[in-house]
């Protein structure tokens, strides 16, 4: 039974994203060369790996074999890959690193760039994601590290503080709450408010204070980019809460004004995680080592 590298990250990309159109787009393939890919794979298996419908693909139970092998030998390549660099010019590490938003404004890319021109062998393929698609492709092997808000779920992880970011009021320009004194989460969660879409793990984070205050949030509008809450708040919809790093691009962009919110929970602990240390490849340990320093 032979499969190929590139095999085991398409399928494992598919899992992940949960279709194979989607999967494939992770992997880099176009969607003809993934579903023939696929097909190989159970072919040669013989035996279905993924359960297709309208809503997506899940893995069938050898696809769930599949998947967990899969990822052991993916994460033993890569540290083979890392420990053969230290020995000739042909093999290059590469790490992959998804970062949340807030990770980028207390200090992640001074500590990127220090350690690229420290290590001008290894490459490191950085993307911007949220905490709630962070962890998933730290278990399912996709990626080597993770920086993301503990808020969300880590369970299974090894983590380790990397930063702090805190919570930041979001008022239409002039907002009476803007300049008064001990202005609190309270009286923000008592006004209309703009959401961004259920699921969202800063959102839930704030409904639950809010209720637990006695002060559902009243709900105008729920949308799914940051930049449209700055747009609705700046129309005067209603205000919202959202991280520094957020709250302050928006403040740039749209006529609104922001503060701190004083509250403790408001301050959240940004993490590093790894689906497990003792597996990382050599560079991507010196990367992790790097982070923070």
């Amino acid at each position: 039974m032979r499969f190929d590298l590139v095999d085991l990250k398409l399928f494992l990309a598919i899992l992940e994203a949960g279709s194979i159109t989607a999967g494939a787009a992770r992997a880099n393939l176009a969607l003809p060369s993934a579903s023939a890919r696929v097909r190989g794979m159970e072919e040669t298996a013989g035996t279905p790996l993924l359960v297709r419908s309208r809503a997506g693909a899940v893995a069938t139970p050898a696809g769930e074999a599949l998947a967990h092998h899969a990822r052991l030998i993916l994460q033993q390549s890569e540290r083979m890959r890392g420990e053969l660099s230290r020995y000739g010019r042909g093999l290059k590490g590469h790490v992959r690193l998804w970062s949340n938003t807030a990770a980028f404004s207390v200090g992640l890319i001074g500590d990127l760039a220090r350690f690229l021109a420290r290590h001008p062998d290894v490459d490191v393929d950085l993307q911007e994601r949220p905490s709630r698609e962070i962890a998933p492709a730290l278990r399912g092997g996709l990626i080597h590290i993770g920086l993301l808000s503990d808020v969300g779920d880590t369970l299974g992880l090894e983590t380790r503080t990397y930063g702090e970011d805190v919570l930041m009021a979001v008022l239409p320009k002039g907002h009476r709450l803007a300049n008064t004194p001990g202005a609190g989460f309270a009286d923000v969660a008592a006004l209309p408010f703009v959401g961004l879409t259920p699921g969202n793990a800063i959102h839930q984070l704030i409904e639950t204070h809010a209720v637990a205050l006695g002060l559902p949030l009243k709900y105008r509008v729920r949308v799914n980019r940051i930049e449209a809450v700055g747009e609705m708040v700046q129309a005067g919809v209603g205000v919202s809460v959202l991280p520094t790093a957020d709250a302050l691009r928006v403040a740039e962009r749209t006529q609104v004004e922001v503060f701190t919110l004083p509250e403790a929970w408001a301050r959240r602990r940004l993490v590093v995680a790894v689906r497990d240390l003792q597996a990382l490849p050599e560079f991507a340990r010196q990367f992790l080592d790097g982070l923070g320093g």
